[in-house]
Formats: C-alpha cells, sequence, structure tokens
C-alpha cells in the first residue's frame, strides 16, 4: 500500500509546508538522507498548544501536539524528496519536551511522534529517538521533533542529486569509456588495446 493511500485509510491529511520562524530550511537532503528542522505544532500558522508540561499542559495535550510537529516534519521530507513513497526508513527521531524540572515521562509525550510514524509507515517507520526534556522551547511550544529518515535509491535519484550523494556507475561508465578500445583491469589499470602487437604477445603467453 503506498503512503498516500495508508494517510487517506487513517484520514490524515498532510498539511502544507510551515514556514520556518527564523533563518533556516524546514528540511535538507543530503545524499539519501533527509533531515528536517525542528519541527513545532502548528495548524494554519497557529500552535496547538503552548506551556509546559507538567504544568500548563498535561501529558496527552503533549503527546497529541508531538503527533502534529510530526505531520509538519513529515510534510518537509515531502518537499524535498518528491513525496513520502520515496521514503525508504524513518532513521530517527528526536523529540524536545519543554517541561517542569519534576516531569519524569517525556518518553510517553515522544510516544505521539513514534505511534504516528508507525501507522503511517508500518515497520519502515520503526526508528531510534531521543525524548529530552528542556527548559523552554520556541515561541512557548511544548514539544519540538526533529527527522531524519533514509530515501529508497529510485527516491533519490529522483530528487535532484546533492553534493556529497553517491554515484553508481551503470553500463559504459562501468567499464570506462566502453567497448574493446576501452577496457580496464582490476585496480583501473588500462588494458592493451585490441589487435595490438602487446595484446597478441599476451595472447601467445609471452611478455
Amino acid at each position: 500500500m503506498s503512503v498516500a493511500a495508508r494517510l487517506a485509510l487513517l484520514g490524515i491529511e498532510l498539511p502544507a509546508v510551515a514556514a520556518p520562524v527564523a533563518a533556516y530550511v524546514p528540511a535538507l537532503r543530503w545524499g539519501d538522507l533527509v533531515h528536517t528542522s525542528g519541527q513545532l505544532p502548528f495548524v494554519g500558522g497557529v500552535l496547538v498548544a503552548t506551556g509546559r508540561v507538567g504544568a500548563e499542559v498535561s501529558v496527552p495535550q503533549a503527546a497529541d501536539a508531538a503527533r502534529t510537529a510530526t505531520l509538519n516534519a513529515l510534510a518537509a521530507v515531502a518537499s524535498v524528496s518528491g513525496g513520502l513513497d520515496a521514503v525508504a526508513r524513518v532513521v530517527k527521531v528526536v523529540v524536545y519536551v519543554a517541561s517542569t524540572p519534576d516531569f519524569h515521562a517525556q518518553p510517553a509525550v515522544a510516544n505521539g511522534a513514534s505511534v504516528l510514524l508507525g501507522e503511517i509507515f508500518g515497520d519502515r517507520g520503526a526508528h531510534v529517538r531521543s525524548a529530552i526534556g528542556v527548559a523552554a522551547l520556541p515561541l512557548g511550544s511544548p514539544v519540538e521533533v526533529e527527522l531524519t529518515v533514509a530515501l529508497a535509491w529510485r527516491g533519490a535519484r529522483l530528487a535532484r542529486r546533492s553534493p556529497g550523494a553517491a554515484v553508481v556507475p551503470t553500463g559504459r561508465q562501468a567499464t570506462g569509456r566502453g567497448g574493446a578500445g576501452g577496457r580496464r583491469r582490476a585496480g583501473g589499470l588500462p588494458g592493451p588495446r585490441a589487435g595490438s602487437s602487446r595484446a597478441r604477445r599476451t595472447r601467445r603467453g609471452t611478455c
């Protein structure tokens, strides 16, 4: 099932990419990885909640906010990868939780992000994760979510090639210039040109 079909089945609509609140880009592709900036739980340009978890914001409210922030992060991923079907794996999730000093349930808040990724990507959504308690977040947000995802090779090719991306040689590129006159030995050394006296001596076992 495609990601678009799964989103429709879940009744989820991917939002527009949230506008950056400072000097950065929402997501950056480097090779076959996409890294997002920290995404806040905006809906229509407004935070769904403000305050610290353990004080003004409850754990269920914060988990829901983490889910919203994750949708915004996925929108940023889609904007640089050609769509979410290009995602081969969710690699890492970082969830920052603005919380009171005596609050220690940050992982429960981060589950709002992790559960959503599992619903959308299935096994491809399993990831490593950090849930980090902080004193405050931008604009008074209770959560901020960062994603790192890996793209399938086809998706990486469809997107514009980034500096540092690995290029896999195919066809004529894999054998140098191609044809008998461009064959190369292992290690990249040029072999004898077909029809040359050196090639004939090699075939006779002379040197």
